[in-house]
């Protein structure tokens, strides 16, 4: 497996105990419609989050988070309505997106609530 792989592996194992501590439950981890995937599927309370993890090595190429471009953006929201549609969701849902930088601990984890806005 890529070495960025294996970052992006244990980034997301990061990301999910993380938002374990936080008191999430964890629904589904790399759940795929067709070419689109998001990488954890939570639930916060009554409230159903969408997460997208970026882990980095460092941040010398910019914040993690920058790498969350538009295109991106369009096909997480683009696969929640798929998810939304198939699992019949009546609950107020969000996008998170979650940051781990490092390779070794202490990593650095920043969680960011209501990233981005579905606009259907």
């Amino acid at each position: 497996m890529a070495e960025h792989n294996l970052l992006g592996d244990k980034g997301e194992m990061l990301a999910s105990r993380y938002l374990l501590d936080k008191g999430f439950a964890m629904l589904h981890y790399n759940w795929r419609c067709g070419h689109k995937e998001i990488d954890l599927i939570a639930r916060d309370r009554d409230t159903l989050v969408f997460v997208e993890v970026k882990s980095r090595r460092d941040e010398s190429y910019g914040n993690a988070y920058d790498a969350v471009t538009p295109q991106k953006i369009e096909r997480l929201i683009s696969a929640a309505e798929v998810y939304i549609a198939r699992h019949k969701i009546d609950t107020p849902y969000r996008f998170d997106i979650v940051t781990v930088v490092g390779t070794c601990d202490p990593y650095r984890i920043e969680h960011i609530k209501d990233a981005f806005y579905a606009t259907w």
